[in-house]
């Protein structure tokens, strides 16, 4: 009767052992499977969080591409990466909360559709702008073949000016010069001893020429005796930082055809030894010659 009470209780025993088992296997296994599904949580939640900032990064890539490019709405890309760097610095300090995981990627979704915004624009400008580029190239090239024609015509004229002012330029020709003694009754005796000698008489010619300007036209003419003296008047003209000690000037009326030019020039105790004439017009000398009295 005992023994059957024992076993009766040992039995009992065993069976609440059981159930305190099999409740605690199911315990362990859920806290084992509740476990899982925290890591597995927190795993995806740091990957979701690192694919955050990834988007972002490269969000913050184009954007510097873009700014790098220097256009008209650089400024308008500066604040918009501004906005990406914000983002990226609020992420990295987050919990990585879903909660907070889904606000970052509704930011990160409209920062994407805004900056596709103004990247169209911006290639817009870009393409407006390499247009404007070809255009002003093409403007460019034609300026300058403009300005190679126009300094080519330019030459040409000055080279045709400098014709033409050498072409209008009068000629003086077969200048002459020797001593006379002149005569109570006026006649002419040509003479080459200086002591008979009391007047010059120096003659030219000047060519005809169809293009040079018609008119008066004033020659200075100056005689040099051996000494180095100028005869006659003597006087000086100024032509710039250039100026002329003169004998005489002669006035011609010049009508584009050939025009004998004499002139007498009187003096006394003229000396012995080469003297030198010289024509010229303004400060430049057209003609020379030079005779000897004895």
């Amino acid at each position: 009767m005992e023994n059957q009470q024992s076993n009766s209780s040992l039995k009992a025993i065993v069976a609440v052992l059981a159930i305190l088992l099999a409740g605690s296997l199911v315990y362990i296994f859920k806290i084992t499977s509740d476990a899982k599904v925290v890591q597995t949580e927190l795993v995806k939640t740091v990957s979701e969080k690192e694919s955050v900032l990834k988007d972002l990064q490269e969000l913050k890539t184009t954007y510097d591409a873009a700014i790098a490019e220097n256009t008209s709405i650089s400024e308008e890309l500066i604040k918009e990466r501004e906005k990406i760097v914000n983002l990226i610095s609020e992420v990295k300090k987050s919990k990585g909360d879903v909660a907070s995981l889904s606000k970052y990627k509704t930011q990160f979704i409209k920062l994407q559709d805004d900056m596709k915004v103004l990247l169209a624009e911006n290639e817009g400008l870009k393409n407006k702008n390499t247009k404007l580029t070809v255009q002003r190239d093409s403007t460019v090239v034609v300026l300058g073949e403009a300005k190679k024609t126009n300094e080519v015509l330019s030459t040409k004229n000055d080279e045709l000016s400098k014709t033409v002012e050498l072409g209008s330029k009068l000629t003086v020709l077969n200048i002459k010069s020797s001593a006379y003694k002149l005569r109570s009754s006026g006649k002419q005796i040509s003479t080459e001893k200086a002591s008979r000698a009391d007047m010059l008489k120096i003659s030219f010619t000047i060519a005809e020429n169809k293009i040079a300007k018609s008119g008066d036209k004033n020659y200075y003419i100056q005689v040099i005796d051996s000494k180095s003296n100028v005869l006659g008047e003597k006087k000086t003209e100024s032509f710039g930082e250039k100026s002329l000690t003169y004998s005489f000037i002669t006035n011609v009326k010049y009508a584009n055809k050939t025009v004998d030019v004499s002139e007498d020039l009187p003096g006394k105790n003229f000396e012995k030894g080469t003297y030198f004439v010289n024509v010229f017009d303004k400060d430049e000398l057209v003609s020379k010659t030079s005779f000897n009295l004895k």
